[in-house]
């Protein structure tokens, strides 16, 4: 966004754009909602932020801008299927993790072929253990034998990639022209890795976007060097302490992570219209179990950031009762505009109780709303 300048030649005031993940879906209404912004308040430019932080689904929104792409551009391409400005697919994510799911079947058939061999051999067991202990026992062996995840990301890391190659965006982070920060975590220590941060400017921008979008269940770790690496927003929601440790006076939340709340309305399900989002089965009851988490940390990080007094916060994102939207498949046209225009519509009717209850950061800003 642009800041201008105040008399005396003050230095530029700093600005943080933060990104959360929130799957397709989410990133679609962070496009819609900054798109708003940028029509809605004159003086707002979404290429002039002093610091893109984005995990998660996020990451990939925040390279783009960092990377010079307009949101109206990307906005605008995926509004239309014939415009192939981002040609993501479904099979770039959903791509079945052949390797994991050799392993597990290898390592089932070696703790089967053991747990009945102990079953059948009298020799080794107990004479007062009840058979069906012994079987429990042994199953315990298949908890190993699961696969890391269902899908892997080396698809999506290579569409980002060449992405970025056909529209001049660096896959470095030191080539890119905007400061620009991915986190992930990695899966054998918890620690929390900021690529893009002294130490992890080597790592090309598409994997470090694959890495921190590597959310447990759906997709299995992203290997980066001899490190696995899962999805950024586990900990932290929008990295706010990153924002502060950059020296933001503002950071801008664009949250796509909510609740959804049904209040009594019906649910679409692929075997039509229920009462419950437990109707959508057990990948969804998870995805608002990550909601309901995700928000309340998300807050409590807002408060103590905005408790201290060194960084102001804005945050937007849907209503609870409006997340509804997100239980649509967002890979289907209707349902990617109705939640961009969703986005775009909202924000915008927002923006004038937003600067009103805002106004010392608007004026700081010299920002004004459009007309």
């Amino acid at each position: 966004m642009k800041t201008n300048e105040t008399g005396g030649g003050a230095p530029r005031a700093r600005v943080s754009l933060c990104l959360p993940g929130g799957g397709l879906s989410g990133a679609l209404y962070q496009l819609g909602a900054l798109a708003a912004l940028e029509d809605g308040v004159t003086g707002f430019d979404n290429q002039s932020f002093s610091l893109y932080l984005g995990s998660g689904s996020g990451a990939a929104v925040g390279a783009a801008i960092a990377g010079g792409v307009p949101v109206e551009r990307i906005y605008r391409a995926l509004l239309d299927p014939a415009d192939n400005f981002f040609p993501l697919e479904r099979g770039h994510l959903m791509h079945l993790d052949l390797d994991e799911w050799r392993r597990a079947l290898g390592t089932s058939w070696v703790a089967l072929r053991h747990a009945f061999a102990r079953l059948t051999s009298r020799g080794d067991r107990p004479t007062n253990a009840p058979g069906h202990h012994l079987l429990l026992e042994q199953l315990d062996r298949l908890h190993d034998s699961l696969p890391a995840g269902l899908f892997k990301l080396d698809r999506y890391e290579r569409f980002l990639a060449e992405f970025f190659l056909r529209r001049g965006i660096p896959n470095g982070f030191r080539a890119m022209p905007r400061r620009l920060l991915i986190p992930a975590h990695d899966l054998d220590s918890g620690e929390r890795v900021v690529f893009g941060a002294a130490g992890f400017e080597d790592v090309p921008v598409s994997l470090a976007c694959a890495a921190s979008l590597a959310l447990p269940l759906f997709f299995s770790p992203v290997r980066v060097d001899d490190r696995h690496f899962l999805d950024g927003s586990l900990g932290h929601v929008a990295h706010l302490d990153l924002a502060e440790a950059d020296g933001s006076e503002l950071a801008i939340v664009v949250n796509p992570l909510v609740p959804v709340s049904t209040a009594r309305r019906a649910i679409p399900t692929g075997h039509g219209a229920r009462d419950s989002v437990r109707d959508k089965g057990l990948l969804w009851i998870y995805n608002q179990a990550l909601r309901v988490g995700a928000h309340a940390r998300l807050h409590q990080d807002v408060a103590r950031v905005t408790a201290q007094g060194r960084m102001q916060v804005l945050v937007l994102e849907p209503e609870p009762t409006d997340a509804l939207l997100f239980l649509q498949n967002p890979a289907g046209l209707k349902a990617r505009r109705t939640i961009l225009e969703y986005a775009y519509r909202t924000t915008r009717e927002r923006i004038t109780h937003w600067m009103e209850r805002n106004r010392a950061v608007v004026e700081r800003f010299a920002w004004q709303e459009a007309r």
